[in-house]
């Protein structure tokens, strides 16, 4: 029974979260700032929530920073997501093999 009152509680958290900027923003947001602010924030928490699992994931610092930096140069040149994801994945279990 309880399985049901935490999935209604996340459901009504949900959209809140949804809801609530739509009733307090009626009209287009002027501020310069504000705008580039919220344009950021989604990157930002996708980052906070990425970067900590990145270096848990593998149970080992080095591996992680494999597999973190083919990732991150792979990006750099614009390669598709599959292919980084791939590399990276490969550069962690690779780097893994060998210390």
């Amino acid at each position: 029974m309880s399985i049901w009152i935490y999935i209604a509680v996340m459901a009504g958290v949900t959209y809140l979260i949804r809801v609530i900027p739509f009733a307090v923003f009626r009209k287009k947001i002027r501020s310069q700032f504000l705008q580039s602010f919220l344009y950021y924030v989604p990157y930002a928490v996708l980052s906070a929530m990425t970067f900590p699992a990145i270096f848990y994931s593998t149970g080992n610092t080095t591996t992680a920073l494999a597999g973190t930096a083919v990732a991150l140069a792979l990006a750099y040149f614009d390669l598709p997501l599959i292919v980084v994801a791939l590399a990276a994945s490969a550069a962690a279990f690779l780097c893994g093999l060998v210390f």
